[in-house]
């Protein structure tokens, strides 16, 4: 089967979105299709095709690397002619998604991802018809996860296809004791700032303790806090291989959060924020915190320094219930929906 698969953001910029992207490209080839990226951007993976710059707009706390230039539609018209399926993700984001579905012949897949703020939410629950409009080339619509479902709920009907990883990738061990691993863009939403404020406690209670910050950077430095910024793969899973806790303070906007699955399947202990993304990823494997505590934040890391043994069974639990967000499995759910879009056309 060939596969267009098109992301409205920046595939040369990292992203939940992107990312989910290019992995899905690599299961669905392994599994024997033909997957085929397409997206804005001047530079990304290997074989992609790119559609341009893109300008960065705020939206949903974060900075969103989009592409706006009308024209997009007959660039992505001769980049996905010849394709079976098209699967559009965020479908409703502009201007290179909402392009993609009015692409004619292919059938077409949509799949929502995020965790829209309030005003978003009101706006499709009064907005119904005009959502429907704009979805409506999608035979298949689906959401990484009941949170971000809920935004689309009564509006349309939807399955739910979770994000993925590779779980055989990441490695378990050793861990080093009192080592705590951060991994997330320096978006306000990603909470680095709570849990900076939370360190020096954690520090005067675990004197050995160090900070790994994976994807962030400070001038100034922190006492036991290693800033490494962007990573690529084999520092990050290096990294997370060997951190006893994982730390997601993170404020709002999550749909899924990928960052849990993978320190899962590394083997950490998570402490993350009571946001429904995270709780409904990670589950019992964790301990939960109220977004921008930092006190509680402190107190839960700190209790998983000091008792390692507890540590470990958070982790082994981890472990356990990754496997769910395997890639393997996540590519054969998209496949029935690639198929039943197509039975549908």
């Amino acid at each position: 089967m060939k596969i267009g698969l098109v992301s409205p953001y920046d595939l040369g910029r990292p992203g939940g979105v992107q990312d989910q992207v290019i992995r899905l490209a690599g299961w669905l080839s392994d599994a024997g299709h033909e997957p085929r990226i397409v997206g804005p951007g001047i530079e990304g993976p290997d074989g992609a095709i790119l559609l341009g710059p893109t300008t960065v707009i705020p939206a949903n706390r974060a900075e969103t690397p989009i592409r706006l230039d009308p024209r997009v539609g007959r660039e992505l018209t001769v980049a996905l002619f010849d394709v079976d399926v098209i699967h559009v993700h965020e479908p409703l984001m502009p201007a290179v998604s909402p392009a993609a579905l009015r692409v004619e012949g292919p059938a077409k897949v949509a799949t929502f991802h995020a965790d829209p703020p309030r005003w978003v939410r009101r706006l499709y629950r009064h907005g119904r018809s005009g959502v429907r409009l704009a979805v409506r080339n999608a035979a298949v619509i689906t959401a990484v996860s009941p949170i971000a479902g809920s935004s689309i709920d009564g509006v349309v009907e939807y399955r739910i296809v979770p994000n993925g990883i590779d779980v055989s990738r990441y490695k378990t061990g050793p861990k080093i004791p009192g080592k705590v691993a951060f991994l997330g863009r320096d978006d306000e939403r990603k909470g680095l700032p709570v849990l900076l404020e939370a360190w020096p406690t954690v520090r005067e209670a675990v004197p050995d303790a160090a900070l790994s910050v994976l994807g962030a950077s400070r001038d100034q430095p922190i006492e036991g806090v290693e800033f490494f910024g962007w990573v690529g793969d084999e520092t990050k899973e290096n990294e997370l291989s060997s951190a006893s806790v994982f730390c997601a303070p993170n404020l709002g906007g999550e749909s899924f959060g990928i960052i849990l699955a993978e320190a899962m399947a590394s083997g950490c202990a998570i402490v993350a924020s009571t946001i429904p993304a995270f709780v409904h990823v990670a589950g019992r494997a964790a301990r939960f915190v109220a977004p921008g505590n930092s006190d509680e934040l402190a107190r839960q890391i700190i209790e998983l320094l000091l008792a390692p043994t507890t540590a470990g069974v958070l982790g082994a639990a981890a472990v356990d219930q990754v496997q769910r967000f395997d890639g393997s499995s996540v590519a054969s759910e998209y496949v029935a929906a690639y198929e039943d879009a197509i039975a549908r056309r």
